[in-house]
C-alpha cells in the first residue's frame, strides 16, 4: 500500500484532530454499550497481588470462527475504576492520604478543555483530588515550566499531566521532560520509556493507552507468551510502547509502519493485532488470520448522512469483516478509549501508594 498514511492515535493527554476532511475537531463520547463476555464478570484486579486466571479464555489461532467475541473496554474500565475507588478508600482510612492529579492546560481549544473536564470528572468519581492550572494561549514556556515545578514540589500531587497539543511557540519536549519522573503518570518521560525498553528494568509508569490494551488482553485471558503479535503504527504514544509491552510478555513482535512492504501479509501472520494508525477501516478481513485477537486503538470519524451529526466513528480495523474472522475484537467506540482514563487513574493511585509505601 504505497499510499498508506500512518498517524498517531489518542492518548490520555492528547486531544487529536482526526483525519476527516469535513470537520476540524471532534469531541468523542463513548456511548456504545456492548454485552460483556461472561468470562470476565467476576474477575477483579488485585493491586500488588498475582493475577488470577479467568475461568474461560479467548483462544487465538482457532481453526474456524463464526463470530468474534466482543472485548468490552467500557465494562472492563468500569471494573478498574471500581477497584481504584476501593483502594483509595482503604488508603484514606489507613493513612489519611488521598491521591492527587494535576492537569496543566494552555490555551482555549475546546477539544482540549473537554478532555480535561472529563479527566476531572473521572477523578472525582473515584475519589482522586484534581488540580488544574489553565494558562492563556500566549503564555510563555517559562510560565508553563513554573507551574510544572510547583506541582513537582507539592506533596499532595502524585501525578502531573500537561494537556497536548501545546501552542506552537512552545517546545513540547522541554515541557514534558520537566515533569518529575516520579509523577509522570502518562509514562512519557524518556527514563520511563527507556526502562520499559530494557530487560531487567521496571518503569515507574507505563503509558496509559498501551497499558490499557495489554490489560484488555489479560482480562479476557488471551495468552500472549509465545504468540505472534503485530503492532500497526510506531508512534511514541501508542505503537512503540505497545510493542515493548508485548515483547515483555514474551510475544514475538513485528511492527508495521508507513514504510513496511506488504503490510497485509505481515499482519495476516499475527495471533494478536494492535492497530494504532488513525486510518479508518484500513485493516480489512483479508489482513486477519482466522482466530486472531484484535485491539483497535483507532478512533476515526467517517461521513454518515444517516447520523444526526453527519458522521460516525470507526476504528482502524473494518469491524464487520473482522467479526467474521477474528476470535475477539474491540469495538469503536467502547473498546480501548474508556481504558485510557481508567489506566490514568490507576497510575495515579500507584504513584500515591509508592510515595507513601502503602501496600
Amino acid at each position: 500500500m504505497a499510499s498508506m498514511i500512518f498517524s498517531d492515535c489518542s492518548s490520555s493527554t492528547t486531544a487529536r484532530l482526526l483525519p476527516f476532511d469535513r470537520m476540524r475537531t471532534c469531541v468523542f463520547r463513548y456511548r456504545q454499550s456492548v454485552s460483556l463476555h461472561s468470562c470476565v464478570k467476576n474477575f477483579s484486579l488485585s493491586f500488588g497481588t498475582q493475577r488470577k486466571p479467568l475461568s474461560s479464555t479467548v483462544t487465538v489461532a482457532m481453526a474456524t470462527v463464526t463470530h468474534a467475541n466482543v472485548i468490552d473496554g467500557k465494562s472492563i474500565a468500569k471494573q478498574i475504576r471500581d477497584e481504584v475507588t476501593i483502594e483509595i478508600s482503604r488508603m484514606k482510612d489507613a493513612i489519611n492520604v488521598v491521591p492527587g492529579l494535576a492537569v496543566i492546560l494552555v490555551g482555549d481549544r475546546k477539544d482540549s478543555a473537554t478532555y480535561v473536564r472529563n479527566k476531572k470528572k473521572a477523578c472525582e468519581a473515584v475519589g482522586i483530588n484534581s488540580y488544574e492550572v489553565h494558562l492563556p494561549e500566549d503564555s510563555t514556556e517559562s510560565e508553563v515550566l513554573k507551574s510544572i515545578l510547583n506541582f513537582n514540589d507539592d506533596p499532595s500531587v502524585h501525578g502531573i499531566l500537561v494537556q497536548l497539543p501545546l501552542p506552537s511557540h512552545m517546545n513540547e519536549e522541554n515541557v514534558l521532560n520537566a515533569v518529575s519522573i516520579e509523577k509522570d503518570v502518562d509514562g512519557f518521560h524518556p527514563l520511563n520509556i527507556g526502562r520499559l525498553a530494557m530487560r531487567g528494568r521496571e518503569p515507574l509508569f507505563v503509558p496509559c493507552t498501551p497499558k490499557g490494551c495489554i490489560e484488555l488482553l489479560h482480562r479476557y485471558g488471551v495468552e500472549i507468551k509465545g504468540k505472534r503479535a503485530v503492532v500497526i503504527g510506531r508512534s511514541n504514544i501508542v505503537g512503540m510502547p505497545a510493542a515493548l509491552l508485548l515483547q515483555r510478555e514474551d510475544a514475538t513482535v513485528s511492527i508495521v509502519h508507513s514504510r513496511t512492504k506488504n503490510p497485509d501479509k505481515i499482519t495476516r501472520q499475527a495471533d494478536i493485532i494492535i492497530s494504532a494508525v488513525g486510518q479508518p477501516n484500513m485493516v480489512r478481513g483479508s489482513w486477519i488470520k482466522p482466530g486472531a485477537v484484535i485491539i483497535d486503538v483507532g478512533i476515526n470519524p467517517v461521513e454518515d448522512t444517516k447520523s444526526p451529526r453527519g458522521y460516525r466513528l470507526v476504528g482502524d480495523v473494518c469491524y464487520e469483516e473482522a467479526c467474521k474472522i477474528a476470535a475477539a475484537v474491540t469495538p469503536v467506540p467502547g473498546g480501548v478509549g474508556p481504558m485510557t482514563i481508567a489506566m490514568l487513574l490507576s497510575n495515579t493511585l500507584i504513584s500515591a501508594k509508592r510515595v507513601h509505601n502503602f501496600k
